[in-house]
């Protein structure tokens, strides 16, 4: 690790163990995530399978006509994005779009959108239980670096920073809430507030317009840079998806 990265990530963390929110939920909320029968996010993850397997696109292939079983190829994958590829950083809705154009000769999808979360969460669930696994290499180190300083800056008319809430003051409460710290591995999670299936920019986005600054845009640059750092930072904890969450 650089040392300006580390001198950026190092605070708080560095003194206390990495906790998912998943620890903080009341056990109704767990047992709604740990029962794939209760968890309503695996309603996605059925429509993910079935895109998987469904020809699309002018070419008319499927995901699985180049990937085969997505419990084999996709294994462990969700643990290593955002990743560079081809020199651009990609997160793992971008790959999967960057594929449909590519390999399916079919339109990109939109963030949020029920197909792009339906496949980003079916792949994402191949790696579930297994720890993430994002190291700074001579490819990612610049766009880790930016989205280490996207997590520290102060932004918004509330002049706050995610690492003051999620860092500094993780564990401490705030209306009522106990504060998480901030981990990206449940995503894409069922949010109960929301009451469907939404992705960590959308998440990202929410806090964004809590401390009223200009929102970063869906599948930029900076956002990806945002959630590479993220992961780099929860490196180890499990993958959830699909999560639940309040």
């Amino acid at each position: 690790m650089s040392a300006s990265l580390n001198a950026l990530a190092a605070p708080a963390l560095a003194v206390q163990q990495k906790q998912s929110s998943y620890e903080l939920m009341s056990s109704e909320n767990k047992a709604m995530q740990d029962d794939p029968s209760l968890n309503p996010a695996m309603f996605w993850v059925s429509e993910g399978e079935s895109l998987w397997n469904a020809k699309s696109g002018e070419k008319q292939v499927a995901c699985s006509s180049c990937h085969g079983d997505a419990k084999k190829s996709m294994r462990g994958v969700a643990t290593q994005f955002p990743k560079v590829i081809k020199g651009k950083l990609q997160t793992l809705e971008g790959q999967i779009n960057q594929c449909r154009v590519a390999a399916q000769g079919a339109p990109a999808l939109s963030y949020e959108n029920k197909e792009l979360l339906s496949l980003t969460v079916f792949v994402a669930n191949q790696s579930k239980g297994m720890p993430i696994a994002i190291k700074e290499t001579a490819i990612n180190k610049t766009d880790l670096q930016k989205g280490s300083r996207w997590f520290n800056e102060r932004m918004g008319q509330l002049n706050l920073s995610c690492a003051q809430c999620h860092e500094e003051r993780a564990g401490l409460k705030l209306g009522g809430s106990l504060i998480p710290q901030g981990h990206p591995n449940a995503y894409p999670i069922y949010r109960l507030e929301w009451q469907t299936l939404g992705s960590l920019q959308r998440r990202l986005r929410n806090c964004m317009s809590g401390v009223r600054a200009e929102q970063f845009a869906y599948g930029s640059p900076e956002m990806a840079q945002l959630e590479l750092f993220l992961m780099w930072r929860a490196n180890g904890l499990p993958i959830e998806a699909p999560g639940v969450r309040p």
